[in-house]
């Protein structure tokens, strides 16, 4: 069950102006929760890679980085090699496997930009990736 979430222009206003390292000290915070409960296990590729994720109609960019298979928060502001952008609720289609990276991308509604090779095996890794239970509960699946 895909949801339509239309998010009013003054979030991404607001969004824009908070500073990137507070931002993804919340997002970097969730991925590490994931993966210490085992939900998600960054593969070695991703090892000292550094990534960005634009929730663009939010105006949030989370910036992080893989160092000892842990995710951390980056707060140098050097450049991303893969950066990613969607609306949350294509982010959230993704996050439950209603849909694919390659459908939202041919769609134009993930953006991505850098290293095209690591843009792979994030998709690969991701699309592998089990989804926990709860997720699938909050989609609707199995209803």
């Amino acid at each position: 069950m895909s949801m339509s979430i239309a998010m009013p222009a003054v979030f991404a206003r607001i969004g824009r102006r908070l500073p990137t390292p507070l931002v993804s000290l919340h997002f970097v915070a969730g991925l590490e929760l994931a993966r210490r409960l085992k939900w998600l296990s960054p593969p070695a590729e991703l090892e000292g890679r550094s990534f960005a994720i634009t929730v663009e109609d939010l105006g949030l960019r989370n910036c992080f980085a893989v160092k000892q298979g842990a995710f951390r928060t980056v707060w140098d502001g050097a450049p991303a090699e893969l950066e990613l952008g969607a609306k949350l609720a294509d982010f959230l289609a993704l996050m439950r496997a209603e849909t694919d990276a390659d459908t939202l991308f041919f769609q134009r509604r993930l953006r991505i930009a850098g290293d095209t090779e690591l843009g792979l095996i994030v998709k690969n890794w991701l699309d592998a990736s089990p989804r926990p239970a709860w997720l699938q509960r909050l989609s609707g699946a199995g209803r």
